[in-house]
């Protein structure tokens, strides 16, 4: 049976009972008979319906026409209760529940704790408590270089990510479409598929632009028509949503489905405040990644006119912790990364920041407030609570490295590299003495190891990224 709650009731918690109600018990420890008061406490009601005043009763009287009353719509809600049951509980969360919480097993990706419902934290002696009003359904703080996760709450919730895979999709594709300058004139089909009511940079069909002009469409706009023309020149949407969902894998963000690259609204597309974080530290370590997410402002190409020399127009970063907005500043220190939006996701945003040599990232999904630009806001406060908490928390997990990193975690990288190198002269002169060609490619495919291992260590041990520049070229308000 489902329970009905009053609205605005507390619980007494000396004496288990709700605390707006005045006892219901008479006066002292009587035996009660059978079918309900004694008889020596039972209500006595006079023929003008009034209450005698000669016996005690806890219980206030009732007109009987006032009863028939009472009782004929205490039946009909009863009905409508028990008719539409879903009503009741969606009547007790309001009450109930301030928000919503994981309905099933989340990871442990990154730490056991990181899997436990709710805010996850470990204050020390002088730690700073975490900001107030936090509504977010999922946020994660963490050091970008060291990979520590300072606080947590429900880390690993799948829930949809808005335009924040945008940044998933630019690490996946960006390596492959180069150089910048490439330039590529759009067709009426790379564009059929966007969706209705998405974000637009402003990509015309029979016009050309350069792959540095789309990415700066994705990266300021969250334009999903650039998003839509790089996944055609990178082999087509498909081609791209498996090559984004085998690179959320190996980054072992395997909180995230991807169904379209562009994070508009689909059926079982998901990702989590952990995996979005995999994507931006992952990300931000790519030159090129870092000046999209940094930049600012921009000139784009406009419509082209006859006879005449084709304009361009500003574009503006919608991360309104890089451009301020009305009632949020531009943070200080702060470098990329992306935010997001729609009806389903509701606000989502990721963003790194440095302050004195300290590097953080934050991610915050779905915040409830209503408090206008909140996503920015408590993304900021989650970004001062860690600056100012370095050093007096003890970690609750750690963001991982990716799977080909794992088998280098904790060796030296010189003497993986020096190991790879033996091997590589071992094949190459092995291909020498064998006739064909089967040897060339068995020696490059030996060297392509080793770049893997390279990287792994470059990875763990290249920690110290350029965000001190990029954040002194941002403009100030």
């Amino acid at each position: 049976m489902t329970q009905l709650h009053a609205p605005k009731t507390s619980r007494n918690q000396e004496t288990g009972r709700l605390s707006f109600m005045g006892s219901v018990s008479p006066p002292g420890s009587r035996p009660i008979a059978r079918g309900g008061l004694s008889r020596r406490y039972a209500r006595r009601v006079s023929s003008s319906g009034s209450r005698s005043s000669a016996t005690p009763c806890t219980f206030p009287t009732v007109p009987a026409l006032k009863k028939t009353v009472m009782t004929v719509i205490s039946a009909a809600l009863l009905s409508v209760c028990v008719a539409n049951p879903s009503g009741v509980a969606a009547a007790k969360d309001k009450t109930d529940d301030k928000q919503p919480t994981p309905t099933g097993q989340m990871s442990t990706v990154g730490g056991k704790r990181l899997g436990d419902v709710g805010t996850q934290v470990d204050l020390g002696p002088g730690a700073p408590v975490l900001p107030k009003d936090l509504s977010g359904r999922s946020w994660i703080v963490a050091d970008a270089e060291n990979g520590e996760v300072l606080a947590s709450h429900n880390a690993h919730w799948r829930l949809p990510p808005a335009s924040t895979l945008k940044m998933l999709f630019a690490d996946t594709v960006l390596p492959a479409l180069q150089p910048k300058t490439l330039t590529h004139l759009v067709t009426e089909e790379e564009l059929a598929g966007v969706g209705e009511g998405s974000s637009l940079v402003g990509v015309k069909e029979d016009h050309t632009y350069t792959v540095h002009d789309l990415w700066l469409g994705v990266f300021l706009r969250s334009g999903n028509d650039a998003v839509h023309v790089l996944s055609e020149m990178y082999g087509g949407v498909p081609a791209t949503v498996s090559a984004m969902q085998r690179h959320a894998e190996e980054l072992q963000a395997l909180d995230t489905t991807v169904v379209s690259p562009d994070g508009y609204d689909a059926p079982n597309q998901v990702s989590s405040a952990y995996d979005l974080t995999l994507f931006a530290r992952s990300g931000m370590q790519k030159a090129d990644f870092r000046e999209y997410a940094a930049t600012a402002t921009a000139e784009f190409p406009g419509e082209k006119k006859k006879g005449k020399k084709r304009e361009t127009f500003e574009i503006q970063n919608t991360n309104r912790l890089i451009t301020g907005d009305v009632g949020v500043d531009p943070y200080k220190g702060i470098a990329g990364v992306k935010n997001g939006y729609t009806t389903h996701a509701g606000n989502t945003f990721t963003g790194i920041a440095e302050r004195d040599g300290k590097v953080l990232l934050v991610t915050v999904m779905n915040p409830s407030s209503e408090e206008s630009h909140a996503v920015y806001k408590e993304a900021a406060g989650l970004l001062d609570w860690g600056f100012a908490a370095d050093g007096k928390v003890t970690p609750v997990g750690e963001l991982v490295p990716p799977k080909s990193a794992v088998a280098g975690k904790g060796s030296d990288p010189a003497a993986g590299a020096d190991k790879a190198e033996r091997k590589k002269h071992a094949a190459a002169s092995a291909a020498a003495a064998t006739p064909g060609s089967g040897g060339i490619w068995t020696a490059l495919s030996i060297a392509g190891g080793a770049l893997v291992v390279l990287a792994a260590g470059v990875f763990l041990v290249n920690r110290r990224w350029p965000l001190p520049d990029l954040v002194r070229r941002l403009p100030r308000r």
